[in-house]
């Protein structure tokens, strides 16, 4: 494990955003039923793994199998995004903050994908990771996903590369008006190691059939599945206190 001096990441809002990134919620803000809440461990371990990360303001995306537009609140009608659009005021800001070498490459809010309904989506931020740590970005953890687009995963090195921080989507239906949210959280980022996703550590693993279960392993599994269930009391969230706990099963 990377060692850490300091912040683990740091976020840098450049687009004037009144959510700030956030500690993730283990309840995904009251949205977990509450017996998964009491007992269901990993489920809220999910849920609160990472920071959450917000747009700064809500916006809308269309797309008709082809062209694809986009409005927000003041605008009259839709506007294209043939290639990319900016945050609103946002290029004159950045030009009068930014060194003088700088200006003029201010971070795009949206952009179109070659991909067919593909979009880049900012968030406003950037991130920085300690030496030896990346981002995982992905969607918001047990929270219902939209059924209009998906997004994709990315792990970002975001120890040494210092940009924006965004995600791609992929829109699902067509003639479609899809709304963008400010007020909930859009991106869920968890800190990973890079040592951990690196292919020599992924490539150590084994794949075991049930007759080669030792002694141990049974033994386990007799603690884990066996036990409870035949306890003529049985505790729930018996793993849910152990792992709190830090204690075995």
């Amino acid at each position: 494990m990377p060692a850490v001096d300091g912040p683990l990441v740091e976020f840098f809002q450049l687009v004037p955003n009144a959510r700030k990134p956030q500690k993730a919620d283990r309840a995904v803000g009251g949205t977990i039923p509450a017996r998964a809440l009491r007992y269901c461990e990993a489920i809220t371990g999910a849920s609160g793994f990472g920071w959450y990360v917000f747009l700064p303001m809500p916006f809308q995306v269309l797309w008709d199998g082809h062209d694809i537009l986009w409005t927000y609140h003041g605008v009259d009608g839709w506007l294209s995004l043939s290639d990319a659009a900016q945050y609103p005021g946002f290029s004159a800001r950045f030009d009068e903050i930014a060194p003088p070498d700088t200006r003029g490459f201010s971070p795009t809010f949206l952009g179109r994908s070659i991909q067919p309904g593909g979009i880049q989506v900012w968030t406003g931020c950037i991130a920085k990771t300690a030496p030896g740590w990346s981002l995982l970005v992905r969607g918001v953890a047990n929270i219902a996903k939209s059924l209009a687009y998906e997004g994709f995963e990315g792990i970002i090195e975001t120890d040494h590369w210092f940009g924006p921080l965004f995600t791609n989507l992929r829109i699902i239906k067509t003639d479609t008006p899809i709304e963008f949210r400010c007020d909930i959280p859009f991106l869920q980022v968890q800190p990973v190691p890079k040592e951990v996703y690196a292919d020599k550590f992924l490539r150590n693993f084994v794949v075991k059939e049930m007759h080669e279960l030792t002694a141990q392993n049974w033994a386990q599994f007799r603690r884990t599945v066996v036990e409870p269930n035949v306890a003529p009391q049985r505790k729930r969230g018996r793993y849910a206190v152990s792992v709190r706990r830090g204690e075995p099963l």
